[in-house]
């Protein structure tokens, strides 16, 4: 075994001769009597230098091996020789935080600071992890008793009655920088969420029941939430069991049904959620809509099998979602110029659905009859009586205006606006929704009033998710009679439903609009 030089020194070389040949000096002492002047000699004096070298040579053949004399060991005994060895190379974790090894605990002062250095740290690490599935799993060190303390299940996992025993484990189906989030939590209490990977952290603070990491994740994607990710995260809350997930992706499929149909998400998910969907009676969307979006997730799901797109496995993949379709409610031209056309329905249902809508004696459909309820529109009126001058209301290119906030999430669909107070009229409006400047949705549309002194809607394309808390911006140019009624009494703050809205004066309004009076008495929204 190879010894450093630095340790040959006199005191150490002493010992060991010491030892080899203890059993020769007694044998020698016995025979000269065991004594020289009354005094037992000491056995380094007895063996003589020369023979500790020889011996020393003999043991370490590869070492220098000069012996000291013993004035030149006293010496050497008060002198270490330093290590000629490079010094270990510092410890990193997975955000290349350097721990100096000597005086990290001194230097953070927390247990919370102490634990957060170990997190994906190698040091005093008693166990590993291979995550992620073959050929893209990473292996991470870790600490037992920290994550016992905080998940019951790495708990049963290594001080339960079955405990694992095994110094690597594995987990294939979790993704690892899912892992990591989790790790991360359980060491420092620190959530860092990303939009890519927050469903494997879901997962993942599921199945090691980890609750608090999951209601992040839970509020993180409802933060997130849109039309265009609702079906698939709908998807995913029914898998990880969330019901207020869930609730909250039905209240953005519903009133944003053709922005969540048509999206890319919706061709992603399952076949059960695509069947609860296509099923769902409060969908704001008209039936086209519907069935354009079934036979795109029936085109993507022939992909994913490795199936042509024929109609025949189109059908075979939908099975009986097709039939959950709601065809019949379709008017005329919608069938004639969708769904006729698609050559996914056989002719003979094609032939029977035109008799349906044609035909006295109307043949035996398997698709539902009954147009979908969709969502009722609700509206908040914002005045309390309207009237008209001779003078007022008058449009010339200027813009009215109004802010408001609401304490619920909603969807704003559209507003209502007065029209002439000098009878039929047509008017040209554009109208417009914005938040802190950036315009949310606009549209350019027309109505035409009847004289009266009622609200006419006007709508945008699409619903628009408005969230509780913040305030938003509405304004309606209007091209027409010059002369309309004109709200008064306004209030600012009204109760409509379970939400309550508040209004306030916008800078933008440049035709006299404001809480107190003006154009814009209503907002159409859904909730």
């Amino acid at each position: 075994m190879p010894v450093d030089p630095g340790c040959l020194d006199g005191r150490i070389m002493k010992c060991l001769t010491f030892f080899l040949l203890l059993p020769e000096t007694f044998k020698k002492s016995k025979k000269s009597g065991g004594r020289a002047g009354g005094k037992v000699q000491a056995c380094y004096e007895i063996v003589p230098l020369a023979l500790k070298r020889k011996m020393a040579a003999e043991l370490y053949p590869a070492q220098h091996t000069d012996i000291p004399d013993n004035a030149t060991a006293k010496k050497n005994a008060l002198h270490i020789p330093p290590h000629s060895s490079p010094p270990p190379p510092p410890l990193h974790n997975l955000n290349n935080n350097h721990i100096d090894t000597d005086h990290w605990q001194s230097s953070h002062p927390t247990l919370r600071e102490r634990n957060a250095l170990m997190f994906n740290n190698e040091l005093m690490a008693d166990v590993h992890f291979i995550v992620g599935p073959a050929g893209a799993s990473k292996k991470v060190p870790a600490h037992k008793y920290i994550l016992a303390v905080g998940s019951s299940v790495f708990y049963a996992m290594f001080y339960g009655d079955l405990a694992e025993v095994k110094s690597e484990i594995h987990i294939p189906d979790v993704e690892p920088a899912a892992f990591l989030i989790l790790l991360k939590y359980l060491y420092s209490d620190e959530i860092d969420l990303e939009a890519d990977t927050v469903l494997a952290t879901l997962y993942a603070a599921k199945k090691y029941i980890v609750p608090a990491l999951a209601k992040a994740c839970v509020n993180f994607l409802e933060t997130s939430l849109e039309a265009k990710n609702a079906c698939v995260l709908l998807s995913q809350s029914r898998l990880f069991e969330e019901p207020e997930l869930t609730l909250r992706c039905w209240e953005v499929i519903d009133a944003q049904a053709e922005l969540a149909l048509k999206s890319e998400g919706f061709c992603e998910i399952d076949l059960p959620t695509l069947e609860i969907i296509v099923t769902r009676e409060t969908l704001n969307t008209k039936e086209d809509v519907v069935f354009e979006a079934v036979v795109s997730w029936a085109d993507a799901e022939c992909k994913r099998q490795g199936l042509p797109a024929t109609p025949t496995n189109k059908r075979n993949v939908l099975g009986k979602a097709l039939y959950l379709v709601r065809i019949p409610t379709m008017t005329l031209e919608e069938f004639a110029n969708g769904a006729a056309q698609s050559d996914i329905l056989t002719l003979e249902e094609t032939r029977s659905i035109f008799l349906w809508y044609t035909a006295a004696n109307k043949p035996q459909l398997e698709f539902p009859l009954v147009k979908r309820k969709g969502l009722a529109p609700q509206r908040c009126h914002r005045f309390q009586s309207s009237a008209y001058r001779s003078n007022q209301w008058r449009y010339r290119g200027r813009c009215d205006s109004i802010q408001f906030a609401v304490d619920k999430r909603i969807f704003i669909g559209g507003l209502g606006l007065y029209g002439s107070s000098c009878g039929k009229a047509e008017y040209s409006v554009k109208i417009e929704l914005k938040r802190q400047g950036v315009v949310l949705a606009q549209n350019l549309t027309k109505f035409v009033s009847d004289g009266s002194s009622n609200t006419f809607s006007v709508w945008f394309e699409h619903p628009v998710q408005v969230e509780q808390d913040t305030f938003y911006t509405v304004s309606a140019i209007l091209d027409g009679n010059e002369l309309s009624y004109f709200g008064q009494e306004g209030m600012t703050e009204v109760q409509c439903g379970k939400v309550t809205f508040q209004f306030q004066c916008s800078s933008d309004s440049t035709n006299g609009t404001g809480v107190q009076g003006g154009q814009i008495p209503e907002l159409i929204f859904y909730a």
